[in-house]
């Protein structure tokens, strides 16, 4: 295309970085913008203080303008109240997809159209593909151990005609070789990690949603309903987890089944972990919805393997066609054709 007017979401990192300069190459007219948007204390996220600072740092390198947009009050009430009412209700929620739905790709993407650029651009690994109906959809990057189609599966066609991901067709070692070449300053800087708004340090989770809400005690039982010990913040428990439930076990256990309203907790061995099915909700495609008795491959975390499973009930049941680990209610759930992107939801009780 060339020429287009594109934004660039600067975040500070390496891949951003890249990002710019590809499409600089390819002779388009590039900005750069960075968000603020979590303004409290955080050490591990993408929007500190000096993450702008390198992000300013790389648009003069790049000789290229630089917004800085201050997004704070979408961030708390589309990413940061739902986490903390999610862990109220006993559920395992995904923020990092919350801030892509309604941050990354709606706010910032309303803000360029508003500035009359043509298209936003992310350091995002994931590939923008034509589709065989015309338009464009998703599908997983080439690196596939970076791959972050699952963050950004709830783009629907129509914002992804908008989204240019140029990295996505780079190994994440190409990235760095680029950004060592052009003498990047985010060249070795390393990924982030973690939810941005959670400080490592500091007492972490539990710290900040004891500051927002009440944290409870809970009966830890086994299987069979007999009482095992209890623990302190039912809220901060989630299906799946082994340690740190507080209580001691000869045996490996696991949380089967987290009940907030009831406080309870039930461990269970890796065998009572396994699940044949997931129910999703808030179901959204890149284009045409999964039909049923279609043979998806499902991703049910961020680094998870993808498992087989067929879709039923318009894909708000899927039955994995070999028992896997049961999802945690409130993660989301992505559906893929090989390596196409059709789209997810949401993990539901039951």
């Amino acid at each position: 295309m060339g020429m287009d007017r594109i934004l660039v979401a600067l975040s500070g990192g390496v891949d951003s970085s890249v990002a710019a300069a590809m499409l600089l190459d390819e002779g388009h007219r590039v900005e750069g913008a960075t968000l603020k948007l979590w303004g409290g204390e955080s050490d591990s996220g993408c929007c500190s203080v000096a993450d702008v600072d390198d992000a300013r740092r790389v648009a003069q390198q790049l000789g290229i303008r630089h917004h800085v947009f201050n997004f704070g009050a979408d961030f708390d009430a589309h990413v940061v109240d739902p986490y903390v009412a999610a862990h109220a209700e006993g559920l395992t929620p995904n923020p990092c997809v919350e801030c892509n739905r309604h941050v990354k790709f709606d706010r910032l993407l309303h803000r360029a159209e508003q500035l009359g650029f043509d298209a936003i651009a992310t350091g995002h690994h994931v590939r923008r593909v034509p589709l065989v109906n015309g338009g464009f959809g998703l599908a997983r990057a080439v690196d596939r151990a970076k791959d972050q189609s699952y963050v950004v599966h709830m783009l629907g066609k129509a914002v992804v005609a908008r989204c240019l991901f140029p990295v996505g067709e780079l190994t994440k070692a190409e990235v760095r070789q680029r950004a060592t070449a052009l003498g990047l300053r985010t060249a070795d800087k390393p990924d982030s990690q973690d939810v941005c708004f959670i400080a490592r340090t500091n007492g972490g989770r539990r710290t900040f949603l004891g500051s927002r809400i009440p944290l409870r005690s809970a009966t830890v039982v086994d299987m069979a309903g007999a009482t095992l010990g209890t623990t302190d913040a039912v809220e901060l428990i989630t299906i799946g987890q082994r340690r740190g439930v507080g209580v001691a076990m000869g045996e490996r256990r696991y949380v089967v089944d987290v009940d907030v309203p009831g406080q309870r907790v039930v461990l269970g061995g890796i065998e009572d972990l396994r699940a044949d099915h997931v129910l999703l909700g808030q179901l959204s495609w890149v284009d045409a919805p999964a039909h049923d008795d279609e043979q998806v491959l499902v991703q049910c975390s961020a680094h998870g393997d993808p498992v087989a499973a067929t879709v039923r009930s318009g894909a708000q049941r899927l039955e994995f066609n070999q028992p896997t680990h049961r999802v945690a209610p409130g993660q989301s759930v992505v559906l893929y054709r090989n390596d196409l992107v059709l789209g997810g939801g949401i993990a539901q009780r039951g």
